[in-house]
């Protein structure tokens, strides 16, 4: 059978909406269930506090939101690292994140140890700057957990981890994550039933790594059609072709369907070689908080 483009077009439509559709979170027991991890997992280990970066978006909002109602937001320090061409917007966004949830936030430019590092590599690539900007704010983040005594609290969301879009050791790392099982759309969904500042729901996703830059524009998809497929994918266990076959458009399944596979190392520890009986991560697997 012949299909033209319109009922093409149509066909897909619909069956993004009935994919979405199934995302939609119970927003209540969601909730109470992420704070109880967040509350349960940081306290286990004889901690209080905890410490992330706020970067202005609506990942590390949310996150936010969700630690101030688990730990107390004098329990909770944001910490903002601008960079010199960052957008003066996204620190004033943080800054009315905070105040939203009532976290304490610290400023940390980063511009002059990032410039220092690239005066050695002038040729360096967009990418690089903005890896070495991720790995720069974490290791902040770090100290700052030693200082405070507090816990990295992740800002990745499933998408992002399913389609490689992070710094591996970067914006990546965290002590634990609470949005990691949440797609970039269920991550919309909480934050506006929480009331996060709408001005952050609404802007268009962007790591801020230079001018103009946004995340969809550099995936080449949306991220409603990226979340469609995903769940497609990885929760239902369909094959590429099911998927396709369902009527989704083949060149962006087959496409995010090779970002999963090829990002896979982010999503694992180190490999250790294999030399003795009982190897870390693969015959020693103990629970985070063992021994206490």
């Amino acid at each position: 059978m012949v299909v033209s483009m319109a009922n093409k077009f149509k066909l897909e439509s619909i069956m993004f909406t009935e994919t979405l559709n199934k995302l939609k979170l119970n927003e209540q027991e969601t909730v109470k269930m992420l704070v109880g991890f967040l509350r349960d997992e940081i306290s286990k280990v004889g901690i209080k506090k905890s410490v992330l970066g706020l970067s202005g978006g609506i990942d590390s909002s949310l996150s936010a939101f969700l630690a101030a109602s688990a730990m107390g937001p004098e329990n909770v320090t944001g910490v903002i690292m601008p960079y010199r061409l960052s957008s003066p917007k996204s620190e004033e966004d943080a800054r009315a994140v905070a105040k939203a949830c009532g976290i304490k936030i610290k400023v940390v430019d980063i511009s002059k140890q990032i410039d220092a590092y690239f005066e050695l590599y002038k040729d360096a690539s967009e990418l690089r700057k903005g890896n070495k900007m991720a790995r720069e704010r974490m290791t902040i983040l770090y100290d700052h957990s030693a200082m405070l005594n507090a816990l990295v609290v992740g800002t990745s969301n499933k998408t992002e981890l399913l389609l490689g879009y992070g710094t591996l050791f970067g914006d990546m790392a965290s002590a634990l994550n609470p949005l990691g099982d949440l797609f970039k759309t269920q991550v919309r969904q909480l934050s506006r039933y929480l009331g996060v500042p709408s001005q952050v729901v609404e802007k268009a996703p962007s790591a801020d790594l230079w001018a103009g830059q946004t995340d969809e524009q550099e995936l080449g998809y949306t991220y409603e059609e990226a979340d469609a497929v995903l769940y497609m994918l990885v929760d239902c266990r369909f094959s590429v072709q099911d998927v396709i076959d369902d009527g989704f458009d083949e060149n962006l399944v087959k496409g995010i369907s090779r970002l999963i596979m090829v990002s896979q190392y982010k999503r694992r520890l180190p490999l250790i070689a294999k030399i003795g009986s009982r190897t870390i991560d693969r015959d020693f697997r103990y629970s985070r908080d063992w021994g206490n």
